[in-house]
């Protein structure tokens, strides 16, 4: 018999904009960790690291790279980057897999919150060399994803995926054209 747990927990998963001002408690977030740590990576190479922002001075900090209000509320910020030294590069057209490798770890830590009654949000548009300045990164660790984690004061909706996403007819192919 199979389960369809991961598909609910999948549909769970939503961009939360309002949080609790509650922090995270430490054996939650080291599980949300664990999750990013055990992610799979171009010749598991994982090329990341994780910036875990809980003090108010780093999240005041962090929160001058993205001015919305609502990113304000979250009481933990994980900075995603990526290694560019690190990340594995296809060699017939030299695709650098850090960005790739990113997002699978992010998607990972943000399953693992949803499970356990948390919520993020991916956030891309931000200011990286603000990002990078006070993360005082070197030149080849981008920082990709910011991840603002916290129990959520809003809700998503599962359902939202019915009208929200393609349906399988128009993104899936079956066999060779």
């Amino acid at each position: 018999m199979h389960s369809n747990h991961f598909i609910k927990l999948a549909k769970a998963r939503y961009s939360c904009r309002n949080y609790d001002v509650r922090p995270v408690e430490q054996v939650k977030l080291d599980l949300i960790l664990e999750a990013g740590r055990v992610a799979p990576s171009a010749v598991n190479f994982q090329p990341w690291h994780f910036y875990v922002l809980t003090e108010s001075v780093d999240l005041e900090g962090i929160q001058s790279a993205y001015h919305r209000e609502w990113f304000r509320t979250a009481p933990c910020v994980i900075v995603i980057c990526g290694d560019h030294e690190k990340g594995w590069k296809r060699k017939v057209d030299g695709k650098d897999h850090t960005d790739v490798d990113v997002a699978i770890t992010t998607d990972h830590m943000t399953l693992q919150a949803t499970e356990l009654g948390l919520g993020t949000c991916w956030i891309c548009n931000f200011d990286v060399e603000k990002a990078r300045e006070l993360l005082k990164l070197p030149a080849h660790l981008e920082p990709v994803v910011i991840l603002p984690l916290g129990y959520p004061l809003d809700e998503g909706v599962p359902d939202r995926h019915d009208e929200k996403r393609k349906p399988l007819s128009e993104i899936v192919t079956y066999g060779l054209q």
